[in-house]
């Protein structure tokens, strides 16, 4: 099947300079396609906004920040600074950019709560297609806890232990679906897991925290595979850009502490909110169920009490 090249970049260009953080600024390059879909998603969700406020609904200050800063911000640092300008020149480059995408942004995109968003400003018709859509057997499937978990951990495997990840290097249109692989995947796991919309899929609170508890050894194992590698991943791609000033096998090694390191961080701070969340609902069922109790008691305390009017006797 016939593949198109990528477009001219960092590795078409003759002596590549060093890494520098301040070339997240000066390489940073607009991608028509990925620029043009983060400002699509910045404008729906302001319009859904917007429509709510003409309503004389107010939206959450702390979602509109977790979407554009946290969600689409880091989606834009991922793919359109210098950091991805060297995603194909140094590995551990690319394996920040995976954890932005596959772990950072979906986190923050789902705090945005955009499907909520969407169906309380929607008019009747968009609302009912969405519904439809949430309630259908393909999200029903996509959703359900096992397949996220399963994409969630095993792609990562497939990509750097195939021919997959060095075939991304030399494809435009590759390297572009893999962008939107670690976006829809990390996606497909997060949001039913952190439970801000109603999508569905979601799980009740002990389930969550033992579906993180179980990523935290892959990546684990992962990154130690990654740095334990004697040979270099995508050796072709890397060995031919003949750079004197790095070791792609030690930069392939650094990649892989950052993805466990970065991968466990993250995991350790998700399951510490959803041990939050947690605490929080069972406060909030012991509540429900003392007010629960409470009118019991009323209830029967009026029910002894017409009883005893009724038989001229004197409640006890």
């Amino acid at each position: 099947m016939f593949l198109p090249s990528r477009e001219p970049s960092l590795t078409d260009v003759p002596g590549i300079p060093p890494f520098e953080p301040v070339r997240l600024l000066t390489e940073t390059r607009l991608d028509p396609l990925i620029t043009s879909a983060i400002l699509l998603a910045a404008g729906l969700y302001f319009w859904g906004v917007r429509r709510l406020a003409e309503r004389g609904v107010g939206w959450p200050r702390g979602r509109q920040i977790a979407w554009y800063v946290g969600g689409l911000g880091t989606l834009a640092l991922a793919t359109t600074s210098g950091l991805a300008a060297y995603d194909t020149v140094l590995f551990s480059a690319h394996m920040v950019q995976h954890m932005l995408l596959a772990m950072v942004a979906p986190i923050f995109l789902a705090l945005g709560a955009p499907v909520t968003l969407a169906l309380r400003a929607l008019p009747s018709g968009g609302r009912s297609v969405l519904v439809t859509v949430l309630h259908s057997r393909v999200a029903t499937f996509v959703t359900f806890p096992a397949v996220g978990w399963l994409l969630f951990v095993a792609s990562p495997f497939a990509l750097y232990f195939t021919g997959w990840y060095p075939a991304t290097l030399d494809s435009e249109l590759l390297h572009e679906l893999l962008h939107t692989h670690f976006v829809l995947v990390g996606c497909i796991f997060f949001w039913p897991l952190i439970g801000v919309d109603p999508v569905p899929g979601r799980v009740p609170h002990p389930m969550r925290v033992l579906l993180l508890v179980t990523t935290l050894p892959i990546h684990v194992i992962l990154g130690l595979t990654i740095m334990s590698e004697r040979t270099v991943i995508a050796a072709d791609h890397y060995n031919s850009l003949g750079l004197p000033w790095i070791d792609p096998l030690l930069d392939q090694q650094v990649g892989g502490g950052l993805l466990w390191a970065s991968g466990d961080l993250i995991g350790l701070l998700m399951l510490g909110a959803a041990a939050v969340q947690w605490k929080r609902a069972s406060d909030r069922e012991a509540v429900r169920e003392d007010r629960r109790l409470d009118r019991l008691e009323q209830q029967a305390a009026r029910q002894a009490t017409r009883r005893a009017t009724d038989t001229g006797g004197t409640p006890r």
